[in-house]
């Protein structure tokens, strides 16, 4: 008897389980924990499940969590979203089932409550580092036209845009919010001293980072800048403060607008402070008394 051939018609393609391995329990008490409130589960982890990031989460340094979304739809087929009310195209994610959804996000440790929008307000490597001193995150993956504000006026969300554009769905930009806080914690960079003299890094005084270069000395005519093949570790420093100027001035005059501020001249803080002790000494003279 011979096998039946195999079709060679349309292929019934599955995602792999493997990748979500890493989210099995038991989860690590205590750790870091993203929860995913996600329409696609199957999209976590990911790119976060590779590399470093994904070393940290088998080692249990974070958690990662996934709540899928569908779950919590209404009727036979569990239906998660209807029209827009005051019509328009689209369809906008119901109040009720986001609510429980997020009810089930947070039991257990509270966490805040991040929703993935482009109207949000911009990610920072300063939110980063606060959200990584935290116990961990909820985010809210979007899709279609969004969320109906009443549930997330009512959870008190916050919004956080990866930029000025327009995706099908929060789960990339949930993926990105992740990896620029995970990095962050404690014992995942394999080398600490690296978070120093980055881009945005207190270090690097929130400026970009400096060019960096490495073996070959000299590639397609182009040499390494020889300050750097010095040896004299003050000059490489201020060549890199002084890279660090010239780049945030030329690509980011607002980052650099706001590094100028917070600046001190130590010869005119004296002078301001001179002027102050005068202008007060002149004032309590006036108010003395006359005699």
């Amino acid at each position: 008897m011979t096998d039946t051939p195999k079709s060679h018609g349309r292929l019934a393609i599955r995602p792999s389980l493997r990748p979500r391995e890493l989210m099995a329990e038991p989860q690590v008490q205590g750790a870091w924990t993203a929860r995913i409130v996600t329409l696609f589960p199957e999209a976590f982890p990911g790119i976060l499940g590779l590399s470093l990031t994904g070393k940290a989460l088998a080692q249990g340094l974070w958690n990662l969590q996934t709540i899928p979304l569908r779950d919590f739809g209404t009727g036979r087929h569990r239906n998660v979203d209807d029209t827009p009310a005051g019509g328009g195209a689209g369809m906008v994610i119901r109040a009720d089932v986001m609510d429980a959804a997020l009810r089930e996000a947070g039991r257990g440790q509270p966490l805040p409550v991040i929703y993935m929008s482009p109207r949000g307000k911009p990610l920072t490597q300063e939110r980063a580092r606060q959200l990584a001193k935290g116990p961990g995150v909820v985010l809210i993956c979007g899709r279609f036209e969004g969320v109906d504000q009443r549930v997330l006026d009512a959870h008190a969300v916050e919004e956080i845009s990866i930029g000025d554009y327009v995706l099908t769905g929060g789960e990339i930009a949930a993926q990105v919010l992740i990896d620029a806080t995970v990095r962050l914690i404690p014992r995942v960079l394999g080398n600490q001293d690296s978070l120093a003299e980055e881009s945005f890094s207190i270090g690097n005084r929130g400026l970009l980072e400096a060019p960096q270069f490495t073996k070959p000395a000299l590639w397609d005519g182009r040499e390494i800048p020889p300050v750097l093949l010095s040896g004299n570790h003050a000059a490489i420093a201020d060549w890199r403060a002084t890279e660090a100027e010239r780049l945030t001035k030329e690509r980011r005059p607002d980052l650099w607008r706001a590094h100028a501020e917070t600046q001190v001249d130590p010869a005119k803080d004296r002078q301001r402070s001179g002027a102050s002790d005068q202008s007060r000494n002149h004032r309590e003279h006036d108010k003395d008394p006359q005699r």
